[in-house]
This record gives structure tokens, sequence and C-alpha cells, in this order.
């Protein structure tokens, strides 16, 4: 059996209620259980939060001894070194997804300082990227 961890940044929570043009009308709690239906025997945890430092504290804590992390950070994808280098530090493979195309949007968000120390990266396919990740992870 598996262990993946999902791991979502900043405003994540308002997956739903949040620019639904761009993100969707689906919230993540939903998605999360027909993901857990769809894939019953992985062992999946999930955890998002809008604080730069708590998503550092859970990369660290699962990043030893999960088989795998898949991490959306938001806004924090354009601005934080330190997720990068938490994710050159641990041991777990991280595949990075967005929900939207952000090479489609705004010049700022073709920044990623997470890409380069991901297993891979995941974009513009919506919630089904966070499947696609499951995926891959399972079938390494």
């Amino acid at each position: 059996m598996s262990k993946i961890a999902i791991i979502n940044g900043p405003n994540l929570n308002l997956l739903g209620k949040r620019e639904p043009a761009i993100y969707g009308n689906q919230d993540f709690d939903s998605y999360y259980t027909s993901l857990q239906q769809l894939y019953p025997d992985i062992t999946f945890s999930y955890f998002q939060s809008n604080v730069e430092g708590e998503l550092i504290n859970e990369l660290q804590r699962v990043g030893f001894e999960y088989d795998g992390i898949i991490m959306n950070p938001g806004g924090y994808t354009h601005t934080s070194v330190a997720i990068g280098d938490c994710i050159a530090s641990i041991t777990t493979p991280v595949i990075e997804v967005h929900i939207s195309n952000v090479h489609a949007r705004e010049e700022f968000r073709k920044i990623s300082h997470v890409s380069a120390k991901a297993k891979g990266t995941i974009c513009g396919l919506g919630l089904k990227g966070y499947e696609l990740a499951v995926k891959a992870l399972v079938e390494k």
C-alpha cells in the first residue's frame, strides 16, 4: 500500500468559491473524497495552509516516510525559495500540480522555485492534475 500526501498552499481552501472561471466550481474536500474512492488501496493525507512555514513543516514531516507528495504551492510557487529548498532536502518524490495553466497567465506565474526540485509538474488540467499525479507516483 502506498502513502501519498497532498499538500495545498494559499487560497486553495477557497476552491469552488474562488475565481470559478479559472479554478472551477468544485471544492477540494469533495474532490479529495472522490480521489480516495478512486484509489482505495492508497493511504492519503491532506494538508492545506496559507502559511509558508506550515507548508515547509508538513513537507519535512512527510518527506522521509511517504511514498509520494503531490504539492500545489499556490502563489508560493513564484516566490518561495524556501519551499524549493525544502523539496530538494527531502527524499520523498514531489509532483508539483497547478489547476490552471500558469504559463498562459500573468508573466510572474511563469517563474517557479519548485519545478526544478520536483520530480515533475502538471498544470492546466484542473483538479484532474491531482489524479494524474497519483498515477505517476504509483506507476513510478
